[in-house]
């Protein structure tokens, strides 16, 4: 048999990212469910590259907008109004009969102190929910995993794509990554994995394997057996975020014990010719939230169910010339659901006539955000998670 190493085997199974090859012969399967006493769960949507916030949720009756954005504004006509002086994007006709319809509340002015303009550092800050002076290496969910999730799956946290990103790992657990239940069940009937159980599985590293291999197969077999019977009738957009919202509703009406799902969608850096590539992703994003929130409708999770929208920094409120936004600090955040305590606008527009440096001053730390879904969510200790007390919000 040809010799397996450990180098070897993590080249070939990739088990440091998405742990997608896998052995469903051996060891024990999953124990059990969150340990918690809520029946809710928490989709998170990250909007990578930095959404223009400005131009989403549009102050159309602020002339310093216009007089800092002369080509990018959005005419005055074309937004969609929502409130005597905000409206959304032309691209947001599914969000704006979700805002009507009492199931979007908008939150103003998110951001943190000391803001950082790169995209990798910016993006781990509200991964980790750490301070722009800390660098953490675990994930404000994979926290949450690690004080909930005691002997359970990761199965328990699933992100919708093909690596495991910061958000799901921490100290002990972490969420599992799978594009595709069918696809990752698969994957574990391959023959080069079933040779794992023929090494000696005393070597340390090898047990290690052998207990993430078995975890993840545990978990593969349950998601493929659950998400296979629950097929939805609701028509879901052939793009990339539909696909994925696609998978997460069927997994929901399945009734998998999931807590949390995380999906993205990228392309947000709109540094030129930000009008027509902003429109298009927008659209995206839109139309394949309002599949979910209507299918979410229709199988009555809606109720139990709530949609958090980030990206991981605004854009500066003037235009550049290349017709596009260069790296901004505080954004709006959107939260979708049936149990919106605050739908509409939560707080105000952001000021422009008091800018930093060109940019807009947040109001809100994101991690109030995070505390008030911890606690008030999913029933958890925020506190511990976050590693201070942030004040809570009274959306949900």
């Amino acid at each position: 048999m040809e010799q397996l190493t450990r180098r070897g085997f993590l080249k070939r199974s990739m088990l440091a990212t998405a742990g997608t090859a896998l052995i469903p012969q051996f060891l024990k399967a999953w124990e059990g469910p969150v340990n918690t006493g809520s029946d809710n769960v928490l989709v998170i949507i990250q909007l990578s590259g930095g959404n223009d916030g400005l131009n989403t949720v549009v102050p159309y009756r602020n002339d310093i907008y216009y007089k800092l954005r002369p080509q990018l504004g959005i005419n005055s006509e074309k937004v969609l109004k929502v409130s005597d002086d905000l409206g959304f994007n032309p691209a947001w006709g599914s969000m704006q009969r979700l805002y009507d319809e009492g199931h979007l509340t908008v939150i103003n002015n998110v951001g943190y102190p000391n803001p950082d303009r790169s995209h990798f550092r910016s993006m781990d800050i509200w991964q980790s929910a750490s301070g722009s002076d800390e660098h953490i290496t675990t994930g404000w969910i994979g926290r949450y995993l690690d004080a909930q999730c005691k002997g359970c799956g990761s199965h328990s946290a699933l992100e919708i794509d093909d690596s495991l990103g910061l958000a799901m790992r921490g100290s002990e657990m972490k969420g599992l990554a799978l594009l595709d239940p069918g696809k990752l069940f698969q994957a574990t009937k391959q023959p080069f994995y079933k040779r794992l159980s023929e090494v000696d599985g005393d070597e340390p590293h090898i047990a290690y394997l052998y207990k993430t291999a078995a975890e993840t197969a545990s978990n593969a077999q349950y998601i493929y057996e659950k998400s296979s019977v629950s097929a939805t009738a609701t028509t879901f957009p052939n793009t990339e975020l539909g696909k994925k919202l696609k998978t997460i509703a069927e997994l929901i009406r399945s009734g998998i014990s999931t807590k949390v799902y995380y999906a993205s969608l990228s392309g947000f850096d709109t540094h030129v010719r930000q009008g027509m590539q902003q429109e298009r992703l927008l659209s995206q994003y839109s139309e394949a939230v309002s599949a979910l929130v209507s299918d979410l409708k229709q199988s009555g999770n809606l109720g139990r169910t709530l949609i958090m929208t980030f990206s991981e920094f605004g854009r500066r409120v003037t235009e550049n010339a290349s017709g596009g936004t260069d790296h901004g600090t505080a954004n709006n955040l959107f939260l979708m659901g049936g149990s919106l305590r605050k739908p509409g606008f939560f707080n105000g527009a952001p000021d422009l006539s008091r800018l930093n440096e060109e940019d807009l001053v947040y109001q809100i730390d994101f991690r109030q955000i995070y505390g008030t879904l911890l606690n008030r969510w999913l029933q958890a200790d925020d506190k511990a998670i976050l590693g201070e007390q942030f004040p809570l919000m009274d959306f949900v």
